[in-house]
């Protein structure tokens, strides 16, 4: 095996763990330390400030990029993000999590005019599906409130990508995009008790300068490696990777409702993916 491949496996299985760490750290800080949510997604924005700006720094000629409504975006998605592992498990949250994320671009590429196979429109179906009986009332559904915030969030990281997408420079444009998110959340603390501890603090330092920064300094340095569809398809690993760690580091149980949806989601998720997509109308 080319040893270009072995390196892009490796940094893209790195990459995936990274991801799926950032909602471990954030149940072990909300869930077990005094930290309280808002003062959590204020340090990992700030955390993930300072490292991508020193990660870009190491680079010659490479000026800080990023916009303000990308940066809105992430705020949004960081912010809804801590809230929510508030009630949700790390299994939960991150399937949540993905599957906004995954059908915000989706139905953002139809309505631009891309056009989906009959197995492609299968998959999307079966993936709403699977989030709609993950929703649904019952013994075994997820907090309302944390679900709504987690699938906002989900919205937001997808906006943020598609705010994002075709950046020359991503590690640039996101090191930016940080710096300008930081000091947006200040305003969140008023909805805070200003609660922490040195525990809840490292969590949310590693959230943010090692599964945010360092853990997308690597995804961008996978993805020249890495098709799109490849790109996509492995990420959906990460919502198993969450659950799997959520058993191991949390002690967290996984409903069979979990289970059911899970494959309903990645699986019709995956559909789209690696379905064939025919280009978009022209119009003239």
């Amino acid at each position: 095996m080319p040893h270009t491949v072995v390196t892009t496996a490796i940094l893209t299985a790195l990459a995936m763990g990274a991801f799926a760490a950032n909602s471990i750290f954030c149940r072990l800080a909300l869930a077990h330390t005094s930290i309280d949510p808002a003062t959590f997604t204020l340090v990992r924005l700030c955390a993930g400030a300072g490292m991508l700006a020193l990660l870009n720094a190491t680079r010659a000629s490479h000026p800080m990029q990023g916009s303000w409504p990308a940066a809105l975006a992430l705020l949004a998605y960081a912010t809804g993000f801590s809230f929510a592992y508030v009630t949700l498990t790390a299994a939960t949250g991150a399937l949540l999590l993905f599957g906004a994320v995954q059908a915000t671009m989706i139905v953002c590429g139809v309505l631009g005019g891309e056009r989906l196979s009959l197995a492609q429109w299968s998959g999307l179906a079966a993936a709403m599906a699977g989030l709609l009986a993950l929703l649904a009332p019952g013994v075994a559904a997820p907090d309302p409130a944390g679900a709504l915030l987690m699938v906002t969030a989900g919205m937001a990281w997808g906006a943020y990508s598609l705010l994002g997408r075709g950046t020359a420079d991503p590690i640039a444009a996101t090191a930016g995009n940080f710096l300008r998110a930081a000091p947006l959340a200040l305003p969140v603390l008023a909805f805070a008790p200003l609660d922490w501890d040195r525990a809840g603090l490292l969590w949310a330092v590693l959230s943010g300068a090692g599964a945010s920064g360092i853990g997308y300094a690597i995804w961008y340095a996978a993805l020249p490696g890495l098709t799109a569809a490849r790109a996509a398809s492995v990420q959906l690993s990460v919502p198993v990777i969450t659950a799997a760690s959520g058993i191991v580091f949390l002690g967290e149980a996984v409903s069979l409702r979990v289970v059911l949806a899970s494959a309903a989601v990645l699986g019709g998720i995956g559909l789209v993916v690696w379905g064939r997509t025919r280009p978009a109308a022209n119009r003239r």
